[in-house]
């Protein structure tokens, strides 16, 4: 081989060589892109590691959440508002990592793959997003949450529209505390709870307890249960709330009785039990459009007789999401149909075009069928008629269950899960408020005022 060809070849390998590099350049541009256009370095978006410049973004009133204005990043006038709707919104420095500014910073930018953030220097703003939520609904929620912490979310379960996402504690993006990290008050702060949360769901989980037995016990509606105040397993006993004496299914529904419900559970057995959970979404990972959603989780492999009774009533080692539980409220309210919640109605470019609609979709995570999901309709709306009373609900014709949910350190969370069943107001609710005691009491009211609000713009 003389010396042309042997250079040839090493020619031929540099070219190659440049070729792969080239692809594996361009490859990793259009991969991460986006990402490398929203770090915090990048300063046509950020300014002292804030956002400073980026596209506005909107409630489904046109009412402003955040904007960028003379290369600040400024909220809506409101207190209330800015505190209701931060963690929807996200903060500056993307501390919540479920904000729309953090998960949707690239959008913001207005990054595209061809032109960079050219519209945003072109411009001065990046694309505006809308989102589903009301604002005001926001507000009213977050009041009647007032110093407690938690969460409160309604969704149409007929479309997938978020109406209402309210997490606390809160602050105002304004006038952010200093003493948040030592003051117990703002612990968990940065945490979407109803995303990312998860909880002991209490009496609300035996609504899931219910479906599984409507569909493994033919004869359920006669059958009777004989509450003394505690169910006795062979491994120990499942305490119950109150003495029911002798009741039906749907009167032990009624009045929430563990005892009945252990019963139920152990009958159905482990296997029953978890796949029923995992059809209605359990221990299946799920997410609101890019925002990843924490993981309901049922596990009973290894239980004892009496923890099995425990984990159908909503106890052991049984957690739930509060956005997973009212897509499961939806799923009921829509004869097995479970429509994915999003909270993104639209995003549009800084020329007016619409780059991305929110759209309705069927999830895949829950599976109901149409039978099973109107008979648990029917005896949702008979604990509202039958014993927590439709004037707690005026005019709303509601269906519901309410979770206490026992902890072990501090007093129980109140739970309120439910849906309108009027065909004009098709909306699902979710309420926990943390150490508050007893379901209706503080979740029931505040799930009434929210859905009130929501209702009234209908």
């Amino acid at each position: 081989m003389n010396n042309t060809t042997k250079r040839a070849y090493v020619l031929y390998i540099f070219i190659l060589a440049f070729i792969v590099g080239l692809g594996f350049m361009v490859f990793s541009f259009y991969a991460n892109g986006d990402e490398w256009a929203a770090k915090t370095v990048n300063r046509h978006v950020y300014s002292s590691g804030q956002i400073a410049n980026a596209g506005s973004i909107y409630d489904r009133n046109g009412t402003p959440l955040a904007y960028s204005e003379d290369g600040k990043r400024k909220y809506n006038e409101s207190k209330s508002i800015r505190k209701s709707t931060l963690h929807a919104v996200g903060d500056t420095s993307s501390f919540i990592a479920t904000g729309v500014q953090s998960i949707y910073s690239s959008e913001l930018s207005g990054y595209d793959f061809v032109n960079g953030v050219y519209n945003l220097k072109k411009f001065g703003k990046g694309n505006d997003i809308t989102l589903t939520l009301d604002a005001n609904v926001c507000k009213v929620a977050y009041e009647a949450l007032g110093s407690r912490k938690g969460t409160v979310g309604v969704y149409n379960y007929r479309t997938g529209e978020i109406i209402c996402m309210v997490s606390t504690p809160t602050y105002d993006p304004n006038n952010k505390p200093t003493n948040m990290a030592d003051n117990p008050e703002y612990e968990g702060v940065y945490l979407n709870r109803f995303i990312s949360g998860v909880y002991t769901p209490g009496s609300t989980f035996k609504a899931v307890t219910a479906i599984c037995a409507l569909q493994n016990i033919p004869d359920l509606s006669s059958r009777k249960f004989n509450c003394t105040g505690k169910y006795h397993t062979d491994t120990g006993d499942v305490i119950c709330n109150d003495v029911h004496g002798t009741v039906n299914f749907e009167q032990a529904f009624n009045r929430s009785c563990n005892s009945a419900f252990a019963e139920l559970s152990i009958e159905l057995g482990k296997n029953k039990l978890t796949q029923t959970a995992e059809q209605l979404g359990f221990n299946i990972k799920e997410s609101l459009g890019q925002t990843p959603v924490a993981k309901s989780t049922f596990d009973v492999s290894k239980t004892a007789s009496v923890d099995l009774g425990w984990a159908g009533i909503g106890q052991y080692t049984t957690l739930a999401n509060p956005c997973h539980m009212m897509t499961i409220m939806g799923a009921i309210a829509n004869g097995g149909t479970a429509i994915k919640p999003y909270y993104v109605a639209s995003i549009t470019s800084p020329a007016g075009k619409v780059t991305q609609l929110g759209q309705t979709v069927q999830t895949e995570s829950i599976t109901l069928d149409n039978t099973v999901a109107n008979r648990m309709r029917e005896y949702m709306r008979s604990n509202v008629v039958n014993y927590y009373g439709d004037s707690t609900f005026p005019g709303l014709k509601m269906c519901g269950k309410t979770g206490t949910a026992q902890i072990d350190n501090g007093e129980s969370h109140s739970w309120f899960v439910g849906f309108s069943a009027n065909l004009e107001t098709p909306y699902a609710v979710v309420c926990v408020a943390e150490n508050s005691g007893y379901g209706l009491a503080t979740a029931g009211k505040i799930s009434n005022k929210v859905m009130q609000a929501v209702c009234d713009k209908k």
